[in-house]
C-alpha cells in the first residue's frame, strides 16, 4: 500500500468516526421496542383532562414507535401529581419503557420547590404536549367604556376562590393598563362564573373553552377584549377564531419597566400556555429520546389522533417538545420572589391570599 493510499484510508476512517458523532440521530434507526411493553404514568385519577390527553395519545406512540410497542396507561394520582414524579424519579430506570403525561401544576416551580418534591422537570426529556390554543377574556359589550374610565363603575372581573392563571389577566391589566375594574371571587367551578356573566352579575371573566366563547358571542352582547395565544415553533400566536382580538402579551409590551415584575410576567405567560406534556427520565439516551420525538410528530400529524383529542377539547392541539421544553425552562429560570410577586398584586386588589 501507497503512502498516498495509506493517508487517503486513514481520513476516510477518521471521517467516519467524527460523522458518528456528529450524526447520533442515526442509531436512533437502531432503536426498536419489538415485544415491549411501554408504561405511561399519568399523576392524577382517570376522566380528567390529563387522563384523557394521555390515553388518546397513547395508541399513536404504539402505532408510531419503532416495534409497534403496546402502552399501558398507569394512573398514579396524589398530591397534586407530585406522588407520580417522585416514583418516575425514584422507581424506573431511564429505559425508554416508562414515561410520563403530566400537567402545568407539576412543572411550576411553586410545587416543585417544596420539600417533598424530589424531582426537577426542567431536567426531563420532553416528547412533546398538548395545548388547548390559549384562554380569552371575555367582556359585555355594555361594560367596556367602564373598563378605561375611572370615573365610572368599575366593571366586575368575577373568578372562582382565587383566580387561576387565566383569570389573572385582569391582575396585569389592573395595575399596568389601568383598567378600572374590581374582582368578585368565591363562585364554585368555571361553570357558575359563566352563568354569572350571562345573568349580567358580573362583566367579564376568562376561559379557554371553545364552545363558551362562540356561545357568549354569537349573542353579539359580548366580545373577546384580548386573547393569551398558543406557543409555536417558540412564539405566541393569536388564534384566528377569535377575529382580531389583540395579543395580551402586544398589549402589555413596554409597560412594566421592574425587572422583577418582568419575571412575574413571564412567569405567568409560561404557565398560562403550558396544559399537557410528555415526557421521559432524565438520563434516557439521546436515540430512544429521538425515536420518542419522532413518533410523537407523526402521531401529531394523524388526523385520527386530532380527530379523537377534539372529541376530549374542540381545541386540542399538539405541541412539539421544544415548545414544551422553551416553557418549562421560563418556569425553571423563575426566581422564588417574582412567583410571590402574583401574590403581591392579588394582596393590593382585594384578594386574599395566604
Amino acid at each position: 500500500m501507497t503512502r498516498s493510499v495509506r493517508l487517503i484510508t486513514m481520513f476516510v476512517s477518521a471521517l467516519s468516526a467524527a460523522l458518528a458523532g456528529v450524526f447520533p440521530a442515526a442509531a436512533a434507526d437502531a432503536v426498536s421496542f419489538r415485544d415491549k411493553s411501554i408504561t405511561m404514568i399519568i399523576g392524577s385519577e382517570t376522566g380528567g383532562g390529563t387522563d384523557a390527553s394521555g390515553r388518546v395519545v397513547a395508541p399513536f406512540l404504539a402505532k408510531y414507535l419503532p416495534g409497534s410497542p403496546s402502552v399501558v396507561v398507569r394512573n398514579m394520582p396524589g398530591a397534586d401529581g407530585m406522588t407520580a414524579l417522585n416514583y418516575l424519579i425514584s422507581q424506573t430506570k431511564p429505559d425508554g419503557l416508562t414515561l410520563t403525561t403530566g400537567s402545568s401544576t407539576q412543572v411550576d416551580p411553586l410545587m416543585y420547590r417544596k420539600a417533598n418534591a424530589h424531582f426537577d422537570p426542567s431536567t426531563f426529556a420532553f416528547v412533546g404536549g398538548v395545548g388547548r390554543g390559549g384562554t380569552v377574556l371575555l367582556l359585555n359589550k355594555d361594560a367596556e367604556k367602564r373598563l378605561y374610565d375611572k370615573s365610572a363603575e368599575p366593571a366586575i372581573m368575577g373568578s372562582n376562590a382565587l383566580p387561576r392563571s387565566g383569570m389573572q389577566v385582569t391582575l396585569w391589566g389592573i395595575e399596568y393598563l389601568g383598567w378600572n375594574a374590581k374582582w368578585v371571587v368565591g363562585y364554585r367551578g368555571t361553570s357558575d362564573v359563566m352563568l354569572a356573566l350571562e345573568r349580567g352579575e358580573i362583566d367579564m371573566t376568562s376561559t379557554g373553552t371553545m364552545f363558551q366563547i362562540r356561545k357568549f358571542q354569537d349573542t353579539g352582547a359580548f366580545k373577546v377584549l384580548n386573547q393569551s395565544g398558543s406557543l409555536e415553533g417558540g412564539t405566541l400566536k393569536p388564534r384566528p377564531d377569535f377575529g382580531d382580538a389583540p395579543l395580551f402579551t402586544d398589549q402589555m409590551k413596554g409597560k412594566i419597566g421592574d425587572p422583577l415584575a418582568e419575571q412575574a410576567f413571564t412567569y405567568w405567560q409560561s404557565i398560562n400556555a403550558m396544559d399537557k406534556w410528555l415526557a421521559l427520565i432524565p438520563g434516557t439516551p439521546k436515540e430512544i429520546v429521538a425515536a420518542y420525538r419522532e413518533a410523537f410528530e407523526k402521531a401529531a400529524r394523524d388526523p385520527e389522533l386530532l380527530a379523537q383529542g377534539r372529541k376530549i377539547s374542540e381545541d386540542f392541539a399538539p405541541m412539539s417538545a421544544d415548545d414544551v421544553a422553551l416553557l418549562v425552562k421560563r418556569l425553571a429560570d423563575t426566581p422564588n420572589e417574582a412567583t410571590e410577586y402574583t401574590k403581591v398584586l392579588m394582596r393590593k386588589q382585594g384578594l386574599r391570599v395566604e
